[in-house]
C-alpha cells in the first residue's frame, strides 16, 4: 500500500486530500489580522500626505498662472483663497473647463483634494492682487489640512512667486 504526503486512501482506492484545520485556519487569520491593523493608518496617514500636498500645490499653480497672466496681458488679477468655503478663485478670469463661468475656480474641499484652508491672509485680507507686472500687492500666506496633515503656502511680496513649506 502506498500512500502519499496528506493523503490517504479512500475504499476505492482515490486518494482523499486532508484540508487545513481550523487551528490553521484561525492562525492565518490572526496574522492577516495583525497586517491590516497595521498597514491600515498608515495607508490612510500616506494619502491623507498625498492630498494636502497636492492641493498645495494646485494653489501654488494658481498663483503661478494668475502672476503669469498678469504679466502677459498686462492687467491686474486678482486671486481670492477663501478659509469658509475652501476654494480658490481667480477673478475675472474664464473657467477653460466652463467657458460659460467668468472666474475660475479651484474647489478644494472636492474630490481630489478634500482639503480645508485654515487661514488665508495676505495683507489682512484673503485677497491677492497681481499687477500688470505680475507683482502681488502684499505677501502672506494659507494654511491648508487634510486630517493631521498640512501645509503652508508662502507668497513672497517682492517677487510675487508662492512656494509650499
Amino acid at each position: 500500500m502506498h500512500t502519499t504526503p496528506y493523503s490517504t486512501i479512500r475504499d476505492h482506492g482515490q486518494p482523499a486530500l486532508r484540508g487545513f484545520s481550523l487551528i490553521e485556519l484561525v492562525l492565518v487569520l490572526t496574522i492577516i489580522s495583525v497586517l491590516s491593523a497595521i498597514a491600515v493608518p498608515r495607508y490612510a496617514n500616506s494619502l491623507a500626505r498625498y492630498r494636502v500636498d497636492a492641493a498645495a500645490r494646485r494653489v501654488v499653480a494658481d498663483l503661478a498662472y494668475a502672476r503669469q497672466l498678469a504679466r502677459s496681458t498686462s492687467a491686474s488679477i486678482s486671486v481670492r483663497i477663501r478659509p469658509t468655503v475652501d476654494v480658490v478663485k481667480l477673478l475675472n478670469v474664464q473657467d477653460p473647463d466652463d467657458p460659460t463661468n467668468a472666474n475660475t475656480r479651484t474647489v478644494l474641499s472636492a474630490a481630489p483634494y478634500h482639503a480645508d484652508v485654515i487661514s488665508s491672509d495676505f495683507g489682512g485680507d484673503a485677497l491677492i492682487i497681481f499687477d500688470g507686472y505680475g507683482d502681488p500687492d502684499s505677501g502672506g500666506s494659507a494654511v491648508l489640512t487634510v486630517g493631521t496633515e498640512s501645509r503652508t503656502i508662502v507668497l513672497d511680496p517682492d517677487t510675487g512667486k508662492a512656494v509650499v513649506q
